[in-house]
């Protein structure tokens, strides 16, 4: 893990990145809103133009063409339908309407501007008779398959509009006015035109005045990740200065004076004349010191190993399977393709690894061998330690998290923070394989 003061400085693109992403999402949302905007409008739009269809309809089929219709137009008169057809040609046909047919409740055309379709008989709907009935006026797309259509179908798509209008005897007959569906949705479009400049400015100008801000939140976050990083490395240097403090302390003054006692009482067994107990007292004694000397030079190593800043990872590994071999357990180590020095930062966090699973063998796995191997790669260093003990079911990890086994748990914190990860094969009675990769930058 690098030294916060020997990081170079962060590019912008960490700050930038989160603006550029948010800068998207709001292009996204003005796309999506744009396109709700453009149906709902142009929905809207669809709307007015049936609603404006309707109104004319019922405006020139009351006051232009039912004061012209006689009683004569029901069984067509000549004269009767050449003065409708005038006042339709004159005052009701326009760019948008383009055909009106008139109809009896018993199905015929008794006018239209087709004149091909006067005298012929078709069936009524069933909207078309209650609105005959009901004196209602109903608008609604119409079908260009039917018969009586088939002069239409040229406009492709049509809206018919259609209500009752009277003779001068009260008889009811049905006009029907046909438009061009083109106009609907011209009017459609001419709405959503009106309201898109409007919405999707609003939009955008909101989106330019939040990036400044989000721009002055990312900066700031990326500051206090910044601080949070520093003081954790703060953190970590202080752990370990007081480690090799420690360790100093240790190996210079209490190991030292051990040493001394050591020598002395085992110079003191062989001096003459001495009784043969307390000779015999005097070896065993220079005995159990030297082995609280081993304990204690393993437990430097456990502390801090001595050996990581001047000798390198290679030897400090050795030192560490050392005290493991005193336990009893068989040990290889490989560091053929560990390529030194690798940075004392780099090499702290792979020790500490290494220490970590080692640990865990000699706990919990009640394995008889481990292998430990150390390789440096173009980007990282790798790690791997591997037992043949009893295993466990990784699945669990959690759970055995809960009840207190958080050795793995802690080695993946300690390499997540240098920027490495940490992968672990195991399962019962197959052993357990830990991989580890730190980063060299």
């Amino acid at each position: 893990m690098r030294r916060a003061e020997t990081q170079p400085l962060p590019s912008r693109w960490p700050v930038a990145r989160p603006i550029v992403q948010f800068f998207l999402v709001g292009l996204v949302a003005v796309a999506v809103v744009g396109i709700a905007t453009s149906v709902a409008a142009r929905r809207v739009g669809q709307r007015e133009a049936i609603v404006d269809a309707r109104t004319t309809t019922l405006v020139k089929a009351q006051t232009v063409v039912e004061p012209i219709a006689t009683d004569g137009l029901l069984t067509a008169q000549p004269a009767a339908v050449r003065a409708v057809d005038r006042v339709v040609r004159h005052g009701v046909l326009d760019r948008s309407l383009v055909r009106v047919k008139i109809w009896t409740r018993q199905g015929e055309i008794v006018y239209s501007d087709e004149s091909r379709l006067d005298g012929t008989t078709y069936r009524l709907g069933d909207d078309e008779l209650a609105a005959l009935d009901k004196g209602v006026i109903e608008a609604e797309v119409s079908d260009l398959q039917k018969p009586e259509n088939r002069f239409e179908r040229q406009f492709h798509k049509m809206l018919e509009v259609y209500l009752p209008i009277r003779t001068p005897s009260g008889a009811r007959l049905l006009f029907e006015a046909y438009y061009r569906y083109d106009a609907v949705s011209a009017s459609g479009t001419r709405i959503w035109k009106s309201f898109a400049p409007v919405s999707i400015g609003a939009l955008v100008a909101l989106e330019l005045i939040q990036i400044p801000i989000a721009w002055s939140l990312a900066r700031r976050l990326r500051e206090r990740q910044r601080e949070r990083e520093r003081l954790l490395q703060q953190a970590l240097d202080a752990s370990d200065t007081e480690r090799r403090r420690i360790a100093g302390d240790l190996h210079d003054g209490v190991v030292q004076d051990l040493a001394g006692v050591a020598f002395s009482l085992a110079g003191a067994s062989r001096q003459q004349p001495s009784p043969t107990g307390t000779a015999t007292l005097l070896d065993r004694s220079a005995a159990q010191v030297r082995d609280s000397i081993k304990s204690l030079r393993s437990l430097l190593v456990d502390i801090y190993p001595p050996s990581l800043a001047d000798a390198g990872l290679g030897s400090a590994l050795t030192d560490l399977l050392a005290g493991v071999e005193s336990r009893g357990v068989a040990t290889v180590l490989d560091t053929d393709a560990l390529q030194e020095p690798v940075g004392e930062d780099v090499a702290r966090v792979v020790w500490r690894a290494a220490q970590e699973a080692v640990r865990n063998v000699v706990t919990h796995s009640r394995g008889s061998s481990v292998r430990v191997r150390a390789a440096t790669t173009e980007r990282a260093v790798e790690l791997d330690v591997v037992d043949n003990g009893v295993g466990f079911d990784v699945d669990a990890l959690r759970s055995r998290a809960a009840d207190g086994h958080v050795g793995l748990r802690t080695l993946r914190d300690l390499v997540a923070h240098s920027g490495g990860e940490v992968r672990v094969d195991s399962s019962p009675g197959a052993g357990t394989a830990v991989h580890v990769e730190v980063p060299l930058r």
